[in-house]
């Protein structure tokens, strides 16, 4: 799932440990979904969207398969 968690965190100065104490997850969990290694849970996404004070969906775009396969 495409993000904007390392621009956000970037733009308030945050390390992905500031962010991971704020969501209570770990740091590895941070950099996971920064990566796209990682598609956080919905309690998960709903913490980084308060913690940003942003919808979900200025946060999470879904990616969406190829129709042409």
């Amino acid at each position: 799932m495409k993000n904007r968690l390392r621009e956000l965190r970037a733009a308030r100065r945050w390390s992905q440990a500031d962010l991971a104490d704020r969501c209570k997850v770990s740091r590895q969990a941070i950099n996971a979904i920064e990566t796209e290694r990682y598609d956080p849970s919905l309690p998960l996404a709903f913490t980084l969207a308060e913690v940003f004070a942003l919808p979900i969906e200025e946060i999470f775009q879904p990616t969406r398969p190829d129709p042409a396969r």
